[in-house]
């Protein structure tokens, strides 16, 4: 088993997954750890130093991006595979333990997603096997909010198809990046320094990929975050039957185009509603379930999934030029802006709070927009979403 395996069974309803029907255990029985218990974040030495040689190293990458491009891009998911419009349910009897933050009371909320291919690389070819990323703004959450978002009711939530991550705390970010940018062209000669490394098969595994429909991957958030009281990660598990068949659709580079993702996703879109289930990993033992170290995968036979929430997004046109548009150049997603309640926890998180970086929008002389609902968001808002007359 690679470092990013794990078992994929999507459940098919409102229960915990990677569990057989019939032992559905009491999971408000278990001691969860708090977020804010003793070791849950341990901050080390010279990390500081660390995260700023990342974000000038981003920095350094956009620049050969707009070199080439003569467009800045994000650091990384920089290639648009599609977007969507959708809303996020969640339900009114969650059990008390999940009750937690966005999800303590039942209720609607309006999304806009958006489906990406990780690398930095807005070109790469979706026949070379990558992980790859979703992200979601949820409107009209409530809740105290991180002061740089306080002005918008959102809270915006990432994903990736790699249930651990390569970039696991700032140390190593900081090493690998500094790889990829020195021999990124010359596989080879990269892969003789991943092999002297000690998390060789982590750092590998993202070139073997399974390269398969986007609508029947399941997503991670990778890392942790506060989950109310307690520490968790989430996962998004594509739950239709039509998604599910769709896994053994892979793309074949001698069949396929280079954009055969987003085709996919377009085609499913115009004629499928697409349904996920929101899924939470409670922490229980730091030993297992490391904060601060990303790289493990945390067990989901001995600390299995939860489902808290449904995510439904009715059938649209999945690619929106203006939407592309304005989510690249205009809208920035970042969980630092939204709840407290859900803040990201661990080093790979507090790197991403100083990476995040306003150079795309000066080199693209682009401005930051806020948005607040989803009425400023460009594109149609499909039938079953917009209000009655």
């Amino acid at each position: 088993m690679t470092s990013y395996e794990e078992k994929e069974a999507p459940p098919t309803g409102m229960e915990i997954s990677n569990r057989p029907a019939g032992e559905k255990e009491d999971m408000s029985k278990r001691t969860y750890i708090r977020w804010d218990a003793e070791g849950v974040e341990q901050v080390p030495p010279n990390e500081a130093e660390d995260i700023q040689a990342v974000a000038d190293m981003i920095n350094d990458l956009q620049k050969m991006q707009w070199n080439n491009h003569r467009h800045c891009y994000t650091g990384t998911h920089a290639r648009t595979q599609g977007l969507v419009k959708g809303k996020l349910v969640v339900p009114d009897d969650l059990p008390k333990h999940l009750k937690q933050s966005l999800f303590q009371h039942g209720g609607e909320y309006q999304v806009v997603a958006r489906y990406s291919s990780e690398p930095g690389d807005p070109g790469l070819d979706d026949r070379i096997p990558q992980p790859r990323g979703f992200a979601l703004k949820v409107f009209d959450v409530p809740g105290e909010m991180f002061e740089a978002g306080k002005d918008a009711p959102t809270h915006d939530i990432e994903f990736n198809s790699t249930p651990a991550l390569d970039l696991a705390d700032a140390k190593t970010t900081k090493e690998i990046i500094g790889l990829r940018i020195k021999y990124g062209g010359n596989q080879p000669e990269l892969y003789k320094k991943l092999d002297a490394r000690n998390d060789t098969q982590l750092q590998k595994a993202r070139d073997t990929v399974r390269n398969t429909h986007l609508e029947s991957t399941r997503q991670y958030s990778q890392t942790a975050y506060r989950f109310g009281d307690y520490v968790a990660k989430y996962c998004l598990v594509p739950s239709t039957e039509t998604q599910r068949k769709l896994y053994d659709e892979t793309v074949k580079p001698d069949q396929h185009e280079s954009d055969i993702l987003s085709k996919w996703l377009s085609n499913f879109h115009s004629a499928h509603d697409a349904e996920y289930l929101l899924q939470f990993q409670l922490c229980e033992n730091l030993v297992d379930q490391p904060v601060e170290y990303a790289g493990k995968i945390w067990d989901p036979e001995k600390y299995p999934w939860q489902t808290v929430a449904r995510l439904e997004i009715p059938k649209q046109d999945s690619f929106n030029y203006e939407l592309k548009s304005f989510w690249e150049d205009h809208m920035r997603v970042d969980p630092w802006l939204g709840l407290k309640s859900m803040q990201p926890l661990g080093s790979p998180n507090r790197l991403r709070r100083v990476a995040s970086s306003k150079l795309r929008r000066t080199m693209n002389a682009r401005k930051e927009v806020t948005v607040k609902s989803m009425d400023e968001v460009p594109g149609p808002i499909p039938a079953p979403l917009a209000p009655s007359a």
